[in-house]
Protein backbone atom coordinates (compact mmCIF):
# COMPACT_ATOMS: atom_id res chain seq x y z
CA UNK A 1 0.00 0.00 0.00
CA UNK A 2 1.87 3.40 -1.03
CA UNK A 3 0.65 5.87 1.53
CA UNK A 4 3.71 8.49 0.21
CA UNK A 5 0.79 10.88 -0.98
CA UNK A 6 -1.19 11.09 2.41
CA UNK A 7 2.38 11.24 4.29
CA UNK A 8 2.85 14.17 1.59
CA UNK A 9 -0.47 15.92 2.54
CA UNK A 10 0.11 15.55 6.02
CA UNK A 11 3.71 17.58 5.84
CA UNK A 12 1.95 19.96 3.98
CA UNK A 13 -0.13 20.59 6.84
CA UNK A 14 2.03 20.38 9.75
CA UNK A 15 4.55 22.51 8.22
CA UNK A 16 7.25 24.07 11.01
CA UNK A 17 6.65 27.11 12.80
CA UNK A 18 9.75 29.08 11.30
CA UNK A 19 9.74 30.39 7.54
CA UNK A 20 13.20 30.98 6.52
CA UNK A 21 13.45 33.13 3.66
CA UNK A 22 16.82 34.80 1.66
CA UNK A 23 15.91 38.20 2.87
CA UNK A 24 13.50 37.65 6.46
CA UNK A 25 10.52 39.46 6.89
CA UNK A 26 9.58 42.89 8.65
CA UNK A 27 7.20 42.14 11.53
CA UNK A 28 5.22 45.93 12.87
CA UNK A 29 3.90 43.98 15.77
CA UNK A 30 2.16 47.58 16.64
CA UNK A 31 0.75 47.84 13.75
CA UNK A 32 -0.14 43.99 13.01
CA UNK A 33 1.54 43.78 9.49
CA UNK A 34 4.60 42.08 7.82
CA UNK A 35 6.23 43.36 4.77
CA UNK A 36 7.51 40.78 2.66
CA UNK A 37 10.62 42.40 0.28
CA UNK A 38 11.40 39.14 -1.43
CA UNK A 39 11.70 39.27 -5.41
CA UNK A 40 8.43 37.46 -6.66
CA UNK A 41 9.14 33.58 -8.13
CA UNK A 42 8.56 34.04 -12.01
CA UNK A 43 8.36 30.70 -12.63
CA UNK A 44 5.64 29.85 -9.60
CA UNK A 45 3.86 32.82 -10.26
CA UNK A 46 2.72 31.69 -13.70
CA UNK A 47 2.55 27.81 -13.17
CA UNK A 48 0.07 27.98 -10.62
CA UNK A 49 -0.54 31.60 -9.12
CA UNK A 50 -3.65 31.06 -6.18
CA UNK A 51 -0.89 28.42 -4.64
CA UNK A 52 1.40 30.93 -4.76
CA UNK A 53 -0.08 33.84 -3.48
CA UNK A 54 -1.48 31.44 -0.70
CA UNK A 55 1.92 30.21 0.09
CA UNK A 56 3.24 33.79 0.57
CA UNK A 57 0.36 34.96 2.75
CA UNK A 58 0.43 31.64 4.97
CA UNK A 59 4.36 32.58 5.96
CA UNK A 60 3.41 36.45 6.47
CA UNK A 61 0.42 34.81 8.56
CA UNK A 62 2.99 32.62 10.40
CA UNK A 63 5.50 35.27 10.90
CA UNK A 64 3.05 37.82 12.66
CA UNK A 65 1.46 34.74 14.97
CA UNK A 66 4.89 33.69 16.18
CA UNK A 67 5.82 37.18 16.93
CA UNK A 68 2.43 37.71 19.00
CA UNK A 69 3.09 34.80 21.45
CA UNK A 70 6.41 35.91 22.07
CA UNK A 71 4.65 39.36 23.26
CA UNK A 72 4.03 39.74 27.09
CA UNK A 73 0.17 38.82 27.82
CA UNK A 74 -1.87 40.04 30.68
CA UNK A 75 -4.57 38.83 31.77
CA UNK A 76 -8.80 39.63 31.01
CA UNK A 77 -12.35 37.46 31.54
CA UNK A 78 -11.70 36.79 27.97
CA UNK A 79 -8.30 34.95 28.19
CA UNK A 80 -5.00 36.31 27.64
CA UNK A 81 -4.57 39.55 26.20
CA UNK A 82 -0.43 40.32 24.04
CA UNK A 83 0.50 44.06 24.81
CA UNK A 84 1.74 45.56 21.41
CA UNK A 85 4.44 47.42 21.18
CA UNK A 86 4.18 50.87 20.07
CA UNK A 87 4.69 50.72 16.09
CA UNK A 88 7.93 50.99 14.22
CA UNK A 89 6.76 51.83 10.35
CA UNK A 90 6.50 55.62 9.93
CA UNK A 91 3.19 56.72 7.82
CA UNK A 92 2.70 59.38 5.54
CA UNK A 93 1.03 62.47 6.82
CA UNK A 94 -2.81 62.96 5.52
CA UNK A 95 -2.24 66.81 5.27
CA UNK A 96 0.68 68.92 6.22
CA UNK A 97 2.15 69.79 9.63
CA UNK A 98 0.92 73.01 10.54
CA UNK A 99 2.67 76.49 10.63
CA UNK A 100 3.40 77.75 13.58
CA UNK A 101 1.76 80.60 14.88
CA UNK A 102 2.98 84.02 14.55
CA UNK A 103 3.71 86.21 17.36
CA UNK A 104 1.55 89.21 18.30
CA UNK A 105 2.80 92.15 18.42
CA UNK A 106 2.98 92.55 22.27
CA UNK A 107 4.77 89.14 22.33
CA UNK A 108 7.47 90.12 19.45
CA UNK A 109 8.32 92.98 21.80
CA UNK A 110 9.05 91.00 24.74
CA UNK A 111 10.91 88.69 23.18
CA UNK A 112 13.26 91.27 21.73
CA UNK A 113 13.43 93.28 25.12
CA UNK A 114 14.13 89.60 26.99
CA UNK A 115 10.52 89.74 28.80
CA UNK A 116 9.42 86.71 30.51
CA UNK A 117 5.84 86.15 30.32
CA UNK A 118 3.83 85.20 33.66
CA UNK A 119 0.28 84.07 34.02
CA UNK A 120 -1.65 86.07 36.55
CA UNK A 121 -4.23 84.28 38.14
CA UNK A 122 -7.66 84.83 37.97
CA UNK A 123 -8.55 85.52 41.99
CA UNK A 124 -6.85 87.92 44.03
CA UNK A 125 -6.64 88.78 47.71
CA UNK A 126 -8.17 91.93 48.88
CA UNK A 127 -7.38 93.47 51.99
CA UNK A 128 -10.53 95.17 52.58
CA UNK A 129 -12.85 92.50 52.45
CA UNK A 130 -10.58 89.93 53.86
CA UNK A 131 -11.42 87.39 51.18
CA UNK A 132 -10.18 86.40 47.54
CA UNK A 133 -11.87 87.96 44.90
CA UNK A 134 -12.02 88.05 40.89
CA UNK A 135 -9.33 89.97 39.25
CA UNK A 136 -12.05 90.52 35.85
CA UNK A 137 -15.78 89.40 35.20
CA UNK A 138 -18.09 89.86 37.94
CA UNK A 139 -17.60 91.14 41.04
CA UNK A 140 -14.14 91.85 39.91
CA UNK A 141 -11.50 94.43 41.05
CA UNK A 142 -11.17 95.81 37.74
CA UNK A 143 -14.61 97.38 38.31
CA UNK A 144 -13.25 98.81 41.61
CA UNK A 145 -13.74 102.48 40.57
CA UNK A 146 -17.49 101.79 39.67
CA UNK A 147 -18.21 100.52 43.17
CA UNK A 148 -16.31 102.81 45.43
CA UNK A 149 -19.00 104.43 47.74
CA UNK A 150 -16.16 107.58 48.31
CA UNK A 151 -14.22 109.09 45.58
CA UNK A 152 -11.93 112.42 45.52
CA UNK A 153 -13.44 114.69 42.81
CA UNK A 154 -10.56 116.94 41.40
CA UNK A 155 -11.61 120.75 41.75
CA UNK A 156 -12.03 121.71 38.12
CA UNK A 157 -14.45 119.10 37.34
CA UNK A 158 -17.95 119.73 36.26
CA UNK A 159 -20.67 120.18 38.11
CA UNK A 160 -22.41 116.82 36.78
CA UNK A 161 -19.18 114.73 36.89
CA UNK A 162 -19.99 111.26 38.08
CA UNK A 163 -16.71 108.87 38.93
CA UNK A 164 -18.30 105.98 38.66
CA UNK A 165 -19.62 106.54 34.88
CA UNK A 166 -16.22 108.06 34.56
CA UNK A 167 -14.60 104.72 35.59
CA UNK A 168 -17.12 102.54 33.80
CA UNK A 169 -16.26 104.30 30.31
CA UNK A 170 -12.75 104.04 30.90
CA UNK A 171 -13.17 100.14 31.84
CA UNK A 172 -14.91 99.68 28.50
CA UNK A 173 -12.27 101.95 26.29
CA UNK A 174 -9.92 99.46 27.51
CA UNK A 175 -11.91 96.87 27.01
CA UNK A 176 -12.63 97.64 23.05
CA UNK A 177 -8.85 98.40 23.00
CA UNK A 178 -7.94 94.92 23.18
CA UNK A 179 -10.71 93.76 21.37
CA UNK A 180 -9.26 96.04 18.26
CA UNK A 181 -5.37 94.53 18.98
CA UNK A 182 -6.92 91.36 19.05
CA UNK A 183 -8.36 91.83 15.64
CA UNK A 184 -5.50 93.03 14.48
CA UNK A 185 -3.08 90.21 15.36
CA UNK A 186 -5.53 88.07 13.62
CA UNK A 187 -5.33 89.99 10.32
CA UNK A 188 -1.72 89.99 10.71
CA UNK A 189 -1.42 86.12 11.46
CA UNK A 190 -3.68 85.45 8.56
CA UNK A 191 -1.47 87.36 6.20
CA UNK A 192 1.79 85.54 7.59
CA UNK A 193 0.16 82.32 6.69
CA UNK A 194 -0.88 83.41 3.38
CA UNK A 195 -4.61 83.48 3.34
CA UNK A 196 -6.57 84.94 0.77
CA UNK A 197 -9.61 85.30 2.76
CA UNK A 198 -8.59 88.05 5.20
CA UNK A 199 -11.29 89.72 7.12
CA UNK A 200 -10.93 93.44 5.95
CA UNK A 201 -11.39 92.58 2.13
CA UNK A 202 -14.44 90.50 3.53
CA UNK A 203 -15.64 93.46 4.97
CA UNK A 204 -14.83 95.46 2.11
CA UNK A 205 -16.69 93.35 -0.04
CA UNK A 206 -20.08 93.79 2.31
CA UNK A 207 -19.79 97.50 2.24
CA UNK A 208 -19.48 97.45 -1.19
CA UNK A 209 -22.83 95.50 -1.50
CA UNK A 210 -24.77 97.63 0.79
CA UNK A 211 -23.86 100.33 -0.55
CA UNK A 212 -24.96 99.49 -3.95
CA UNK A 213 -28.06 98.53 -2.82
CA UNK A 214 -28.54 102.10 -1.17
CA UNK A 215 -27.88 103.30 -4.40
CA UNK A 216 -30.30 101.76 -6.14
CA UNK A 217 -33.22 102.66 -3.65
CA UNK A 218 -33.60 105.84 -4.39
CA UNK A 219 -35.86 108.04 -6.50
CA UNK A 220 -33.37 108.16 -9.20
CA UNK A 221 -31.21 104.77 -8.93
CA UNK A 222 -28.28 106.92 -7.26
CA UNK A 223 -27.98 108.82 -10.25
CA UNK A 224 -27.61 112.23 -8.68
CA UNK A 225 -26.87 111.16 -5.17
CA UNK A 226 -23.61 112.59 -4.03
CA UNK A 227 -20.65 109.81 -4.56
CA UNK A 228 -18.26 109.07 -2.06
CA UNK A 229 -14.31 109.47 -2.33
CA UNK A 230 -12.73 106.03 -3.99
CA UNK A 231 -16.66 104.47 -4.78
CA UNK A 232 -16.76 102.72 -7.90
CA UNK A 233 -19.58 103.77 -10.34
CA UNK A 234 -22.55 101.18 -10.23
CA UNK A 235 -22.86 98.91 -13.65
CA UNK A 236 -26.19 98.83 -14.26
CA UNK A 237 -28.24 96.73 -16.28
CA UNK A 238 -28.65 98.06 -20.62
CA UNK A 239 -31.64 97.87 -21.87
CA UNK A 240 -31.38 95.82 -24.90
CA UNK A 241 -33.69 97.62 -27.92
CA UNK A 242 -34.40 96.01 -31.27
CA UNK A 243 -32.52 97.38 -34.67
CA UNK A 244 -34.51 100.25 -36.28
CA UNK A 245 -33.88 98.79 -39.63
CA UNK A 246 -34.71 95.06 -40.65
CA UNK A 247 -35.20 93.27 -43.61
CA UNK A 248 -38.81 92.11 -45.16
CA UNK A 249 -37.89 88.82 -44.33
CA UNK A 250 -38.08 89.70 -40.57
CA UNK A 251 -40.92 92.48 -40.60
CA UNK A 252 -42.98 90.09 -43.24
CA UNK A 253 -42.56 87.23 -40.12
CA UNK A 254 -43.32 89.43 -36.97
CA UNK A 255 -46.80 90.71 -38.72
CA UNK A 256 -47.62 87.07 -39.27
CA UNK A 257 -46.84 86.22 -36.13
CA UNK A 258 -49.33 88.93 -35.31
CA UNK A 259 -52.00 88.06 -37.44
CA UNK A 260 -51.56 84.01 -36.23
CA UNK A 261 -52.17 84.70 -32.81
CA UNK A 262 -55.06 87.15 -33.69
CA UNK A 263 -56.76 83.92 -35.74
CA UNK A 264 -55.74 81.59 -33.41
CA UNK A 265 -58.87 81.70 -30.86
CA UNK A 266 -61.89 84.01 -30.75
CA UNK A 267 -61.00 87.52 -28.69
CA UNK A 268 -63.34 86.98 -26.09
CA UNK A 269 -62.51 83.40 -25.40
CA UNK A 270 -58.99 84.97 -25.49
CA UNK A 271 -59.96 87.75 -22.61
CA UNK A 272 -61.78 85.43 -20.36
CA UNK A 273 -58.16 83.85 -19.95
CA UNK A 274 -56.58 86.92 -19.99
CA UNK A 275 -53.61 85.98 -21.85
CA UNK A 276 -54.63 86.71 -25.27
CA UNK A 277 -53.39 89.15 -27.69
CA UNK A 278 -56.73 90.96 -28.27
CA UNK A 279 -58.69 92.59 -24.92
CA UNK A 280 -62.42 92.89 -26.05
CA UNK A 281 -63.15 94.39 -23.15
CA UNK A 282 -60.54 96.93 -22.42
CA UNK A 283 -61.08 98.06 -26.10
CA UNK A 284 -64.63 98.44 -25.37
CA UNK A 285 -64.03 100.71 -21.86
CA UNK A 286 -61.34 102.85 -24.45
CA UNK A 287 -64.45 103.10 -27.19
CA UNK A 288 -66.92 104.47 -24.50
CA UNK A 289 -64.35 106.69 -23.33
CA UNK A 290 -64.89 105.86 -19.69
CA UNK A 291 -68.47 105.60 -19.66
CA UNK A 292 -69.83 101.97 -17.87
CA UNK A 293 -71.51 98.98 -19.03
CA UNK A 294 -74.55 100.64 -17.87
CA UNK A 295 -74.59 103.99 -19.76
CA UNK A 296 -73.51 101.84 -23.23
CA UNK A 297 -76.63 99.80 -22.48
CA UNK A 298 -78.39 102.92 -22.15
CA UNK A 299 -77.81 104.11 -25.11
CA UNK A 300 -77.50 101.12 -27.57
CA UNK A 301 -81.31 100.38 -25.94
CA UNK A 302 -82.18 103.78 -26.58
CA UNK A 303 -80.92 103.88 -29.83
CA UNK A 304 -83.01 100.84 -30.84
CA UNK A 305 -86.43 102.02 -28.80
CA UNK A 306 -86.19 105.57 -31.12
CA UNK A 307 -89.11 106.22 -33.16
CA UNK A 308 -88.78 107.65 -36.70
CA UNK A 309 -90.97 110.60 -37.38
CA UNK A 310 -92.39 110.23 -40.70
Amino acid sequence: MDVSEILAEHARKQQAITVEKEIPLEVDAGFLTVTDTNPIDEESYKVNLEEYIQSTARDGVQVLISALFSLPTVPSPDGPLAQLPPPTTQLPRAKSLPKPKPLSKWEQFAKAKGISHRKKDRKVWDEEKQQWVNRWGWKGTNKAGEEQWLTEVPQNADIDHDPAKKAREERKARVSKNEKQHEKNMLRAQRAQGSSSAPTDQRKREIDRTLATTRVSTASMGRFDKKLEGEKKLKGVKRKFEAAEVSADTEKLQNMSILSKLDREPATKKAKGGDGVLNVRKAVRAASKGKGSAALAKESGGKKGKKVKR
